[in-house]
């Protein structure tokens, strides 16, 4: 688990004991979140690429996709970190941006998910979960089983693909409850993703994944935000706002665990899709090179 959120309301990009630590000041995120929201975030781009044998130096296990939806992506296992890496990709087609626009509020019904009575989610990012969960989660549970000494398991995307790697995320954490109970965790590094539910599904998740979800947004990007509260949305936690360029400590902030911090991200109208939603932390997010 990361560190605890502060008990502000406001943007908190530190406890005070890591504060202490790092000897960095009160607005500071810690050096090594950034770190890792770097790290992962090469994986959501490396989804992007047609062929990518080693993303982001792991070991690729296999690509999936479904010929309907066209929702495709990777798991690949970092043998070093104890990692198994489920990457979703993100927009990408005619088929994606036809989900994209399915903004209706469903029952959350996904495989191994008893949410709380009155859970809804977006549509097309659910149907674009459920096209793959019969392939991506027995795959999870092969490669757990060859590699018992799996530490965690990360899910992570961009866009679309950081929608639906929540999705899949609240999934694993239902199927895997006792391999969770005995200490391995479930991680989600999601990345411009638009709103995907309601107040009782962001709740769902805050109490699910808690610090463990890393919701991150670069500078003005509008994705975070196109779909308004208004249609009955509510962000999950936990916002991590890169609020300028270059990326550094000092611009990076936690925000508050509620997910619709006024402070972050949500200070700025939406734009919708423009230059900030197509980098992070300097990386062109659908990038044709394998990182």
């Amino acid at each position: 688990m990361s560190s605890p959120l502060s008990s502000s309301n406001h943007r908190s990009p530190l406890t005070e004991e890591v504060q202490a630590k790092s000897g960095v000041d009160s607005k500071s995120a810690n050096p090594g979140v950034l770190e890792e929201l770097i790290h992962y975030f090469k994986y959501a781009s490396s989804a992007y690429t047609p062929v990518c044998p080693r993303p982001n130096g792991a070991h690729l296990v296999t690509h999936f996709s479904n010929a309907i939806t066209d929702i495709q992506g990777f798991i690949a296992r970092d043998e070093e970190r104890k990692e198994i890496i489920i990457a979703l990709r993100g927009s990408a087609s005619i088929a994606d941006v036809v989900l994209d626009t399915q903004v209706m509020l469903v029952p959350f019904l996904a495989p191994g998910v008893n949410a709380p009575h009155g859970t809804r989610v977006h549509s097309g990012f659910l149907v674009a979960w459920d096209s793959i969960a019969p392939s991506v989660l027995p795959l999870l549970t092969t490669q757990l089983a060859l590699h018992p000494d799996t530490r965690r398991i990360i899910t992570v995307g961009h866009s679309l693909g950081g929608a639906i790697s929540t999705l899949a995320a609240m999934s694993i954490m239902v199927k895997h409850q006792q391999d969770i109970a005995r200490g391995r965790e479930v991680k989600n590094y999601s990345y411009g993703a638009p709103r995907i539910g309601n107040k009782i599904f962001s709740e769902f998740v805050n109490g699910r994944l808690g610090t463990n979800a890393f919701r991150v947004v670069h500078a003005n990007d509008g994705v975070p935000t196109m779909i308004p509260r208004e249609l009955g949305y509510h962000h999950h936690g936990i916002e991590y706002w890169q609020s300028d360029d270059p990326p550094s400590e000092d611009t990076l902030y936690q925000c508050s665990a509620d997910g619709e911090d006024p402070s972050c991200s949500a200070s700025i109208p939406s734009g919708g899709v423009n230059t900030a939603h197509m980098s992070y932390f300097g990386i062109l997010a659908t990038t044709p090179f394998c990182l």
